[in-house]
């Protein structure tokens, strides 16, 4: 026989339960943002990684492939994230690894016709070609070319913005114009050539001709002319500065950060981090506006 319970007299309904409230956006999934890391740079070799979220871009692939994607791993970045190569020249120290990254990965490498006519190391297969000046697109960064003086068919730096943030990439320049000047304005992150140290390159045994072109209009930016450039272009969204494509034999990465650093200094602008690039290992990983 089932047991019987007194009833219990009418009680008034509980309201129901607020609902949960909305998650604070510091507890949220972070937002993406545009990192940036030279894997290295110097005259063996030149690759910027740029990511955004599940996206991400080579600037040159001058490294070999080996080497590419050991520092990449070692870096902590995921190479399947890799939709494309952005070459700026033809020359093999940008060029090299473009081949095998594209055998490997099945990546294309985007430059325009100049660049992939001379590049006679990259099969025809790997290009896809823009015009220098026009802006294109891969995935969700927005790129525009634009030209350099630099002694190659048709040389470009990018500029890239994804995400609100932007970088400016000019590795090979000979003098800093008018064009260079506007559009590596306004960036939150500059990837720019000091190449040599004037004296240096006058007093090093190398032949005359070879100190005339690197110290030409069409040659390698020196560390005052980065100096100067870097100082004018900095605006208020200016955070971080990496020097590339720092000579072996004539500069030192001390002077090199030293000179841009007391011109930043003279103009006020100390808040914006200066780094070097190395031939032989990758910068840290930056991201657009950290200081």
């Amino acid at each position: 026989m089932r047991e019987s319970f007194p009833s219990e007299p009418p009680s008034t309904p509980r309201p129901a339960p607020p609902p949960p409230a909305p998650t604070p956006a510091s507890a949220a999934a972070p937002a993406a943002t545009l990192r940036v890391c030279v894997l290295g740079s110097g005259s063996s070799g030149n690759s910027t990684w740029v990511e955004f979220g599940g996206d991400a871009i080579l600037v040159d692939a001058g490294l070999s492939a080996q080497r590419t994607r050991r520092t990449l791993r070692d870096c902590g970045l995921d190479e399947r994230k890799l939709r494309a190569i952005c070459v700026t020249h033809e020359h093999t120290d940008h060029t090299c690894g473009i081949a095998r990254l594209h055998a490997l990965l099945g990546i294309p490498a985007y430059a325009n016709t100049g660049t992939a006519h001379a590049a006679r190391n990259v099969p025809d297969g790997c290009w896809k070609c823009f015009s220098t000046g026009q802006p294109f697109s891969l995935g969700p960064f927005d790129i525009l070319p634009f030209s350099l003086p630099h002694d190659a068919y048709d040389p470009v730096g990018y500029k890239i913005a994804c995400g609100g943030a932007c970088v400016g990439i000019a590795t090979d320049l000979g003098m800093a114009t008018t064009l260079v000047r506007g559009q590596l304005s306004g960036c939150n992150l500059l990837v720019i050539e000091a190449n040599h140290d004037e004296e240096l390159v006058r007093g090093a045994t190398r032949p005359w001709r070879l100190k005339q072109r690197i110290l030409g209009n069409q040659g390698h930016l020196s560390n005052s002319a980065a100096a100067a450039l870097i100082a004018d272009v900095a605006g208020d969204s200016l955070r971080t500065v990496v020097l590339a494509h720092l000579s072996r034999d004539c500069n030192r990465e001390d002077l090199a950060l030293e000179t841009v650093r007391a011109d930043l200094a003279a103009r006020g602008l100390e808040r914006i981090r200066v780094l070097a690039a190395h031939a032989d290992s990758p910068t840290p990983v930056c991201s657009c506006g950290c200081i």
